[in-house]
């Protein structure tokens, strides 16, 4: 298991917001709360906390590479699974 903090658009590490790589698995945590994983290409994104803030949704755009948009719209079309990852 190895564990990073998420750098900015301009490359600083953002404390309280991780990247954990685990066997496999890439999670992004925000403090201590789960948001999302991905697992064989697939994501999954905690069904409370996906959206819970702004500074959250951030960086979990940056952990995505997308918008809140797209994220929206991978979730309606079940590209995106919402599970209870905590």
């Amino acid at each position: 298991m190895r564990v990073q903090n998420i750098r900015s658009n301009k490359g600083n590490a953002i404390a309280n917001q991780f990247e954990i790589f685990d066997n496999g698995k890439i999670y992004f945590q925000s403090y201590s709360t789960i948001i999302a994983v991905i697992e064989d290409g697939e994501v999954t994104l905690d069904h409370d906390s996906w959206d819970c803030s702004r500074t959250t949704g951030k960086y979990r755009n940056i952990f995505l590479d997308e918008d809140i948009a797209g994220t929206r719209r991978k979730i309606k079309s079940g590209e995106y699974k919402l599970a209870n990852l905590n």
